[in-house]
């Protein structure tokens, strides 16, 4: 039996490392003549990025992500120009490695930050920031975006006026199963939840939609899930901190909130990003402002997180950052001052070591991988 495992370990490994893993970045690059999607391969021994092409004629590419198969990317402009929000689409080849503008539409809203593709390759949801408003669009078979066939907007603060005067929306997350969707808003300290009908022309219930309210100021940011789909973390920016939730019945129930900043940082939290290893033991999380690493924690059974330590990023501004699919890797996306920086992760410890001279990339927001 044992050898068995071993045997099938093997195979797993072997067929794993034959297969192509590519890097993908969005920047802010304020001018669609320049770049603004860039493609690296990375190589599974090293962790070495190569660049294999980039493609121009989009603004502010500042969030992207991938189909489930891997052939179309989307990315969302933050233009920060009024009416300027577009979400696109493009197909990418990975025989000839090659990147190809298919359409955009109107984001319905300003400053789109977060885009998410239903599992299905039916439909996309983009959230948009500045004005709080969720635009949700069919997808074609070809990749291609469809009309917007729904908006929701939201004008609902909080307590800092500063920050919090409205309403933001800074991600639009599906729930483990598909059938739900989790925005969470920066402005309004909520995580707003929609049943997702996958077979109505307006798939956004609203009739049965509800919301968690967060402690005020906290300023949610980013939401994600386990991987057995039992647990869901939020990093709330304003707060630094990392708010753990138990997910039964769809509903969220708060279990822990740990901060991700050391004891020595008392203000100027900008908690950004965070995700947890393909193993499920432990979750990274990226402060910017006065400190700009990643935190480390060890996940427990119950789901709570225990602070393993802290990385520096070897940049400034780390917006965005992945670990890649072998899970040998975590590639952080330093937008302040144009370093992509790689670490290798000890699966054991869960600690990170810098590995290779950082990539250049100007206004690098954010980062994504797939294996082909």
């Amino acid at each position: 039996m044992q050898k068995q495992l071993k045997l099938l370990a093997l195979f797993i490994f072997s067929n794993l490392y034959s297969q192509q893993q590519f890097v993908f970045f969005g920047s802010y690059n304020w001018d669609k003549d320049s770049e603004g999607i860039y493609v690296y391969q990375l190589d599974h021994e090293t962790g070495k990025l190569t660049k294999i092409t980039s493609t121009k004629g989009i603004v502010n590419a500042s969030y992207i992500t991938i189909s489930e198969d891997g052939k179309y990317i989307y990315a969302s402009s933050e233009s920060k120009i009024e009416n300027g929000g577009t979400v696109s689409s493009f197909r990418f080849n990975k025989e000839e490695k090659s990147l190809k503008f298919m359409n955009s539409q109107k984001s319905g809203g300003e400053n789109p930050v977060y885009v998410s593709v239903h599992k299905n390759g039916k439909w996309l949801v983009n959230g948009n920031y500045t004005d709080a408003s969720v635009s949700v669009y069919p997808l074609l078979e070809d990749g291609k975006i469809d009309s917007l066939t729904q908006i929701l907007k939201f004008s609902d603060g909080s307590v800092n006026p500063d920050r919090q005067a409205k309403a933001h929306i800074h991600s639009a997350v599906f729930s483990p199963d598909f059938n739900s969707i989790f925005f969470t808003d920066l402005g309004a300290d909520k995580i707003r939840m929609y049943p997702f009908e996958n077979d109505d022309l307006k798939p956004l219930n609203i009739k049965q939609s509800s919301f968690l309210k967060t402690s005020p100021g906290t300023g949610p940011r980013h939401l994600i899930f386990s991987e057995n789909g039992k647990t869901a973390y939020c990093i709330e920016e304003m707060a630094g901190e990392i708010s753990v939730y138990d997910f039964t019945e769809n509903k969220l129930k708060e279990i822990q909130k740990i901060p991700t900043h050391s004891a020595k940082t008392k203000d100027g939290f900008e908690s950004s990003d965070l995700h947890i290893s393909h193993d499920g033991k432990f979750l990274y999380a990226t402060n910017r402002g006065k400190e700009n690493n990643i935190a480390i924690f060890k996940i427990q059974s119950n789901g709570a997180l225990e602070t393993v330590g802290y990385q520096k990023t070897h940049g400034k501004h780390p917006r965005t950052f992945i670990i890649d699919e072998t899970g040998k890797f975590v590639i952080v996306a330093n937008t302040g001052n144009n370093k992509v920086v790689t670490f290798k992760r000890n699966p054991v410890t869960g600690l990170l070591k810098k590995i290779g001279k950082p990539v250049k990339i100007t206004n690098v927001s954010c980062v994504k991988t797939k294996i082909y």
